[in-house]
């Protein structure tokens, strides 16, 4: 049973810790992400899990409870936009972590430009300048439901909900970085073809 005030582990840890296109594949989530450790990997990865066991578990069954259970686990997760009005039980198996990030708090502040990166958007967030619907929310891995998306705003009393806040991401710089990030997707699309070009040679 455990210690009653020992908090249950709520994730499970890799099979085996040394997978190289995991450790990757978890490197490139981090950083896209701005997560702490890769404790936030795992326990989004074992929600994930649990929805998709039980996806599968209804998916088989046809009682009447089952139905029941099939609409409440897509109403719960439409609810979150991670499913969509027509969406069968089927389709949840097609979710990926993604899915479940882009949920979060964190990327979502960042993604409504009130932060210039994921990271700053984790500060923001710990620091109390965020709030939701007039509520101070300090976790960065809160999940937003499609009702409170809308609602997300600076704290009225923190210095950055100030207009000329030094913080504040403008127009024009969105627009710089947004060609700056074509502009190096370009330069990767040049180098491939310049490397395909080299291997037709080599292989002549």
């Amino acid at each position: 049973m455990g210690h009653p005030k020992k908090a249950k582990k709520k994730y499970q840890t890799p099979s085996h810790p040394w997978q190289k296109d995991r450790l990757e594949e978890e490197k490139v989530l981090t950083k896209e992400y701005g997560l702490k450790n890769k404790k936030e990997l795992w326990k989004t990865d074992s929600n994930l899990r649990k929805v998709k066991r039980q996806a599968k578990k209804l998916i088989a069954a046809t009682t009447e409870q089952a139905q029941k259970e099939k609409q409440q686990l897509l109403s719960r997760l439409f609810k979150y936009g991670l499913a969509k009005k027509d969406s069968k039980v089927e389709d949840l198996l097609e979710l990926t972590p993604k899915d479940f990030f882009g949920r979060r708090l964190q990327t979502l502040v960042f993604k409504k430009n009130l932060a210039r990166s994921t990271t700053q958007a984790r500060q923001f967030i710990t620091h109390g300048h965020i709030f939701i619907n007039n509520k101070k929310i300090t976790v960065p891995s809160y999940f937003v439901s499609i009702d409170e998306e809308n609602k997300i705003s600076y704290n009225p009393t923190s210095s950055l909900s100030k207009e000329g806040h030094p913080e504040h991401v403008t127009k024009k710089e969105l627009k710089k970085e947004e060609k700056e990030v074509l502009d190096k997707k370009k330069k990767k699309e040049v180098k491939k073809e310049k490397r395909k070009e080299v291997k037709k040679e080599v292989k002549k």
